[in-house]
C-alpha cells in the first residue's frame, strides 16, 4: 500500500466485493452473517451500499468468506497515474441494491477521500416502482435528469420534477416513489461522513 493510501481508501466498494465473494461460494447472507457474527441485517445494508463496515466487521466478513485480505483488497482498490477521473457512459456498472421492483441503478463513481467517502450513482425509477423505505448511513442529494416523481422522507411527501435538486438525511427512512407513467431518471450522490 503507497502512503499515500490509507485503510479508509479502501472503504467504498467493499459491499459489491463481499456480494460477488458471497455469491460465488453460493451462501446466503444470513449464513455468512451467522458465520461472521453480525446480524444478516447489516450484511444486507453493507452490500447494498447503504452502511459502511467498521473494520474489525469488515476483517470478520473477510474471514468468514476465508478470503485473504490482500486478495479482497485488490479486487477493492483501482488505482490512476492521474490527478483526474473520467467515466464515460459506457463504463457505467449495474448494481444491484436491496430487493425492489422498477429500481435500476447505474454506477457513476465511488471513493473514499480523507474526510468523506461518496458514492455517485444514476437510478432510474420505473412508474411503478415498488420498495420499502430505508435508511443510508449517508446524506443524499437527489438532482432529477427526467421526469418526475415523489420522495417519502419520514412522514413527509416531497415531489420533485426535472431539474429540482432534494438533500437529506438518509438516516431518515426514505423511498421515491414514481406515481406516473413515464420513468424518471435522478443523479443520486451519497456523502458518508469520517465516523461511519
Amino acid at each position: 500500500m503507497r502512503h499515500s493510501e490509507s485503510v479508509e481508501d479502501y472503504l467504498v466498494g467493499v459491499g459489491k466485493q463481499i456480494r460477488q465473494l458471497r455469491k460465488a461460494q453460493g451462501l446466503y447472507g444470513k449464513e455468512l452473517a451467522q458465520r461472521a457474527d453480525v446480524s444478516s441485517g447489516l450484511i444486507s445494508r453493507i452490500e447494498n451500499g447503504r452502511t459502511l463496515p467498521s473494520l474489525p466487521v469488515l476483517f470478520a466478513i473477510i474471514e468468514a468468506l476465508d478470503a485473504d485480505p490482500a486478495v479482497f483488497f485488490q479486487g477493492v482498490a483501482e488505482t490512476t497515474e492521474h490527478p483526474y477521473v473520467v467515466i464515460r457512459p459506457g463504463d457505467h456498472e449495474s448494481m444491484d441494491k436491496e430487493e425492489a421492483i422498477g429500481f435500476e441503478y447505474e454506477l457513476l463513481f465511488n471513493k473514499r477521500l480523507r474526510l468523506i467517502g461518496f458514492e455517485v450513482v444514476i437510478l432510474t425509477l420505473h412508474p411503478g416502482s415498488q420498495r420499502r423505505k430505508v435508511t443510508t448511513d449517508a446524506f443524499e442529494l437527489k438532482y432529477v435528469l427526467d421526469g418526475t416523481c415523489t420522495f417519502v422522507i419520514g412522514e413527509d411527501e416531497v415531489s420533485v420534477t426535472a431539474g429540482d435538486l432534494l438533500y437529506f438525511d438518509g438516516r431518515i427512512p426514505h423511498v421515491p416513489k414514481n406515481r406516473s407513467d413515464a420513468p424518471a431518471r435522478i443523479l443520486v450522490l451519497y456523502l458518508y461522513d469520517s465516523d461511519t
